[in-house]
C-alpha cells in the first residue's frame, strides 16, 4: 500500500497535467483513491491549500504565462485555462497578481519579444524579392 502522500501526488499531478479541463474535487479524490472529505482534509493539510485553491492557482499561473508570451485575448486565455467566466477570471487574477489581466499584460514586454523564429525562416521571409515583372520586361526588350 502506498503512503497517503503518494496518493495525494497523483491528484496533484492530475491538476498539473489537466488544469484546462473541468476537473472536480471528486475527480481528484478518485485519482487519490480517497473519499472526497478525507481527500480534501489530507490535501489541505499536506499542501497548505484546498484542492480547489490549488487548481485555481495552476490555472492563474498558466494564464499569466499566456498573457506574457502570447497575443491571445483575455477571453481566449480564460477559456484555454479551463475557466468559464471572464468576469470571475479577471477578479481572481487581479486578487492574485494585483492587477487585472489586461494591465498585467501591458506591464510586460510585448509577446513578440519571446517569439523564437529560426534564422533560416527569418532570412527567407525578409530577403528582398526580385520583381519578376521588371525581369520579364527587360528580357523581352533584349530579345524583342
Amino acid at each position: 500500500m502506498l503512503p497517503p502522500a503518494r496518493y495525494l501526488m497523483r491528484a496533484k499531478d492530475l491538476v498539473d497535467a489537466r488544469y484546462s479541463e473541468p476537473i472536480t474535487v471528486d475527480d481528484l479524490a478518485a485519482a487519490a483513491g480517497l473519499s472526497r472529505a478525507h481527500f480534501s482534509r489530507m490535501f489541505s493539510k499536506t499542501f497548505g491549500e484546498s484542492p480547489r485553491a490549488y487548481l485555481q492557482t495552476r490555472r492563474l499561473e498558466r494564464a499569466a504565462s499566456l498573457l506574457r508570451h502570447t497575443d491571445r485575448s483575455v477571453a481566449d486565455i480564460c477559456v484555454m485555462v479551463g475557466l468559464q467566466s471572464v468576469g470571475s477570471f479577471t477578479t481572481s487574477f487581479a486578487r492574485t497578481y494585483g492587477m487585472p489581466p489586461a494591465a498585467y499584460r501591458a506591464s510586460m514586454p510585448p509577446a513578440a519579444v519571446h517569439a523564437r523564429i529560426p534564422s533560416c525562416i527569418l532570412k527567407r521571409d525578409t530577403r528582398p524579392k526580385a520583381d519578376t515583372r521588371v525581369e520579364k520586361t527587360a528580357h523581352r526588350e533584349k530579345t524583342g
